[in-house]
């Protein structure tokens, strides 16, 4: 017994070490090919039940349709090109809603992470901008900013921007105070220490407030296009309500299903390259 483990001992430590990091390379992509499968096989039955449900009238196909009149709907939209222009309206809104949010609710952690004073007087304010319905908010921008694209983008900074400040900014305070130590010992300035040791740590909050933010935006601009828009999927949306065309407003979710799901992956890569650099 004893002979046999010191065997198994011996073979463990004649293993070499690439060897070793081929077998995991090999089983990490067996397990992402058993995710995708399963995931296809998922969103496979999900449709083919849809299409079965529709086509023998199993559901009432005039509230959810099926997925080929859907696709037909789509295909037949995007033929004679009145798709094309309310879709670039619709992710262009929501591409400047998202990039200037995660920018502000960066600044804004930056600034308040930089004065402590100034980061117990904001305190109280997050906590009730925070709990504040942002929908709400909608008429006082059309109001205060006209009825455009400036309302709807101020409509998606309403919803990304303390969510950002609030989850980056946590981040920040809890970033190992062992490294901070360390660096200040090497003399490091202020700027130094954040620009080499918290912003760094602080990437995977970062990079998760990116892939949160991607949904606020789309809630943020279809709300704004529910409201004042004459063009985009969430006038789409509304216009298929008021005609009784629920094709069109299912349609327009695929639409912006697809497009977010393509802006998610974006961040995903962006995730991957930071990891990869750190």
């Amino acid at each position: 017994m004893q002979l046999r483990q010191d065997k198994d001992i011996q073979e463990l430590h004649s293993t070499r070490p690439d060897q070793i990091f081929k077998e995991y390379r090999k089983a990490k992509a067996r397990m992402n090919r058993y995710v995708w499968i399963t995931q296809f096989t998922i969103l496979f039955l999900f449709i083919g039940g849809w299409e079965a449900a529709g086509r023998w009238q199993w559901i009432d196909v005039l509230l959810f349709s099926y997925p080929s009149k859907i696709l037909a709907l789509l295909g037949e939209k995007a033929a004679d090109g009145s798709l094309l222009p309310h879709v670039l309206v619709t992710v262009g809104e929501t591409c400047a809603g998202f990039v200037l949010g995660t920018l502000a609710g960066l600044l804004l952690a930056t600034l308040i992470w930089w004065s402590p004073f100034l980061a117990r007087v904001l305190d109280p304010f997050f906590v009730v901008l925070n709990a504040l319905p942002k929908v709400a908010l909608g008429p006082l921008f059309i109001v205060a900013l006209g009825s455009g694209v400036v309302s709807i983008i101020a409509t998606i900074l309403s919803i990304t921007v303390i969510i950002t400040t609030l989850v980056i900014y946590n981040s920040f305070r809890e970033t190992d105070p062992n490294l901070l130590k360390v660096v200040l010992l090497f003399g490091a300035s202020r700027i130094q220490s954040f620009t080499k040791v918290i912003l760094p740590a602080s990437f995977p909050a970062i990079v998760s407030t990116l892939k949160v933010n991607v949904g606020l935006a789309w809630v943020g601009v279809i709300v704004g296009e529910f409201l004042v828009a004459q063009k985009g999927l969430g006038y789409l949306m509304i216009y298929g309500f008021q005609v009784f065309n629920f094709t069109l407003v299912i349609g327009s979710l695929v639409v912006i299903a697809v497009v977010a799901t393509v802006m998610y992956q974006l961040v995903a890569a962006l995730e991957n390259r930071l990891i990869r650099r750190r």
